[in-house]
């Protein structure tokens, strides 16, 4: 079974098509610049590649040219769409409307577009895709999606609650959602499967660190607090968002600087973490270089995301009444050894020690990076959302 996974962007379609019998990427690619040109890039599972500029006005030609690549030409790998048992779409945004993965129908579709307000850049892109989506692939071809946020919907109260009347969570909506989902889900459980023991059974903090971060508290294989909040924005620093900040501090800087809320958002969410505090980059590895050659502002950078996450390791140990394993992963998780030190030195008081040389040696495989004496186990455990996209997908369709 052949199950093709979508994340869709306001301008940007990326795919894996995988064969379910041995979960293997049998092609993977790129539909970008959607509405402003178009370029496609394609790989296939034995080294064929094809790019071209493309017309893209919208999704559905996106869509035309990505079941096109498929199946025609130098680089195809099926003979045509029959082949694919289901399609997978990450969504970025469930609310309280979505706890679990669902066939995608016209009402479904619906909803997603509804609650674009909560996601303005993903939800609406989301539909958009599906709709473009369902105009494309035969109609015996199931949709199915699967929620960033869902993964978070078993946070109890005390945790997603914000301190604002009342009437702005009833009415309006406003709560922490939490985000990463999926790779927080993937991950828990990759690390359970390897410790040969049930996620039931264990108090993990999960460390999603990219461009875009979260850190989760995850008991029993439930996530029952996380970083983010509302939206994306809270939290750790990350690449140019901002992370957890006083809401007097963001009233304040839009008046000084004389700013509407969308540009407000736009300055918290574009222009601020690492790019803001450093005056250098978004990206970690020029941060870390930075930092090598003796620039303050990047050390400084590097100093508060490292203690930012030492931070909420132990309110999350806090919070679960105890820790078991703390895992790093993402791109910066996965391949920041120095990140993983900074975050991790200094937690005797959890029973963390790192095997230091030995994390200095691991980047973007699974390894536990603790040392014999550490009383929590510290894993570095790559993620793959897109693998758990498609396993939910396939789960429903069989289902």
């Amino acid at each position: 079974m052949k199950i093709l996974v979508i994340n869709a962007g306001s301008s940007s379609l990326k795919y894996q098509l995988i064969d379910m019998k041995d979960e293997s990427v049998i092609a993977k690619g790129n539909c970008d610049r959607i509405g402003i040109g178009g370029h496609i890039s394609h790989k296939t599972f034995d080294g064929r590649t094809f790019e071209a500029d493309c017309d893209f006005p919208t999704h559905t030609e996106a869509f035309q040219k990505l079941v096109e690549t498929l199946t025609k030409g130098e680089a195809a790998v099926i003979a045509d769409m029959s082949e694919i048992s289901a399609v997978g779409h990450r969504i970025v945004q469930g609310a309280e409307v979505f706890s679990k993965t669902c066939i995608a129908t016209d009402e479904v579709i619906d909803q997603i577009d509804a609650l674009a307000e909560l996601a303005p850049v993903h939800n609406h892109a989301h539909a958009l895709a599906l709709r473009a989506c369902k105009s494309v692939i035969p109609a015996n071809v199931k949709q199915v999606v699967v929620f960033d946020t869902g993964f978070h919907q078993t946070m109890p109260r005390k945790a997603y609650m914000f301190g604002v009347p009342y009437e702005c969570y009833k009415e309006l909506h406003v709560r922490k959602y939490g985000f990463h989902g999926t790779s927080h889900r993937f991950v828990t459980q990759k690390l359970a499967k390897e410790l040969g023991k049930n996620v039931e059974d264990l108090k993990i903090v999960s460390c999603h660190l990219g461009n875009g971060s979260s850190i989760t508290a995850v008991d029993a294989g439930k996530s029952v607090d996380t970083t983010m909040g509302f939206t994306p924005l809270d939290g750790l620093i990350m690449g140019t968002r901002c992370g957890a900040i006083d809401a007097s501090a963001v009233t304040f800087i839009q008046e000084k600087l004389n700013m509407s809320p969308s540009e407000t958002s736009e300055y918290l969410n574009k222009k601020s973490g690492f790019l803001g505090v450093s005056g250098i980059s978004s990206d970690n590895r020029d941060i870390t270089a930075a930092v090598e050659n003796g620039d303050e502002r990047a050390k400084l950078t590097s100093e508060m995301l490292n203690y930012q996450i030492k931070k909420y390791i132990g309110a999350f140990a806090a919070a679960m009444n105890g820790v078991d394993a703390v895992i790093f992963t993402g791109g910066i998780g996965e391949n920041a050894p120095e990140v993983r030190e900074g975050a991790c030195s200094d937690l005797d008081v959890l029973g963390i020690k790192l095997d230091t040389e030995l994390n200095k040696t691991i980047r973007g495989k699974l390894c536990k990076i603790s040392s014999a004496d550490s009383k929590v186990q510290v894993w570095v455990v790559p993620t793959n959302e897109e693998l758990l996209i498609a396993r939910d997908t396939l789960a429903l369709v069989q289902g």
